[in-house]
């Protein structure tokens, strides 16, 4: 089968496609035969190793697994004798932040991470629909969210932040929408209350106070930010921040109270993959939650070009990855 492979931690010029023998998946494993995947922030990061503590799981010295790609979608080919939630030709899809494999035409992966694809959308869709969203409702289930709360959330048409708008309706609040000005239309259609367009006006100018602060692009702070909290509101970024301070703000935070008015950050450790994908199987089967696509163009022979491209930091929602057979 065609593979990426990367040997060594790097720029996506680490990138080589290559002919690798087919995985034969575990007795608790499936084998997909896959169709779409994307390229995110994630992947991104995980080949460059960046941040370098990354290592204690992708390998100290090199990568354990020389297979990138986290997203896929896809159909089963081969269902190890252990699994039963799962059959022989099955439509999936599914996402494992440790590493799936996905950019490869065949990859194997244990049946928690995969769920069945809703009948109204395409394998391109599905493969978009994990990673932010998992990323989005490990922001939104770190707080206690109520209805008609008001909620900002800063670069809302990236793949985190265009599933975080999504979600957050969802769950029946206000959200005000960070981002720029061509993209104003795209984020009302994804249920934005309000729109600050970055390019015109600085958002954390703005003299509206909300209750949730969700920086899902890491390009600000909890200080440039708390100002814009109620008291008792509640900063989280998508990124570790300047000298890692969002790893120990949540820790400085409930100690010095006091004195920013309740106010504190927490850093979303995102976990139960599953949850996420079954609610987002769901929401899409009801039709009100569909990912954002910015280009479905890329090949895998093309992959070092989406690489470069998600690196720019200026993608609308997500990159897919279509894979021929």
């Amino acid at each position: 089968m065609k593979a990426i492979i990367y040997t060594q931690y790097g720029s996506p010029d680490v990138l080589q496609l290559k002919e690798v023998e087919k995985p034969v998946p575990r007795d608790d494993e499936v084998l997909i035969k896959v169709h779409a995947t994307t390229v995110n922030r994630t992947d991104c990061a995980t080949i460059r190793a960046k941040p370098f503590f990354m290592r204690i799981v992708t390998g100290l010295f090199k990568p354990k697994k020389q297979i990138p790609g986290t997203e896929f979608a896809g159909e089963i080919e081969v269902v190890g004798k252990d699994v039963s939630s799962l059959r022989v030709g099955d439509k999936v899809f599914g996402f494992d932040d440790q590493g799936s494999g996905s950019h490869a035409q065949y990859m194997t992966i244990k049946e928690d991470k995969v769920v069945i694809i809703p009948n109204n959308i395409s394998y391109g869709q599905a493969a978009a629909s994990s990673e932010g969203a998992h990323y989005a409702y490990n922001f939104i289930n770190k707080v206690d969210l109520k209805k008609r709360q008001n909620i900002l959330v800063n670069g809302a048409t990236g793949a985190i932040g265009s599933a975080a708008v999504q979600l957050l309706k969802y769950f029946d609040v206000d959200v005000t929408a960070v981002c720029a000005t061509r993209n104003i239309e795209l984020v009302k259609s994804l249920g934005a209350d309000k729109v600050i367009d970055y390019t015109k006006s600085d958002f954390t100018k703005d003299e509206q106070k909300y209750d949730f602060v969700f920086d899902t692009v890491g390009k600000s702070s909890f200080f440039k930010c708390k100002h814009l909290l109620k008291p008792g509101g509640v900063y989280i970024s998508s990124d570790l921040g300047y000298m890692a301070q969002n790893i120990f703000l949540p820790l400085i935070t409930p100690i010095i109270k006091p004195m920013i008015g309740n106010k504190k950050t927490l850093f979303p450790m995102p976990t139960n993959i599953r949850g996420s994908l079954i609610l987002i199987k769901k929401l899409i089967e009801q039709d009100k939650f569909k990912a954002v696509i910015d280009r479905e163009l890329f090949p895998l022979e093309r992959i070092v070009e989406a690489y470069r491209y998600v690196e720019k930091g200026q993608k609308t929602g997500n990159v897919v990855i279509t894979v021929d057979h």
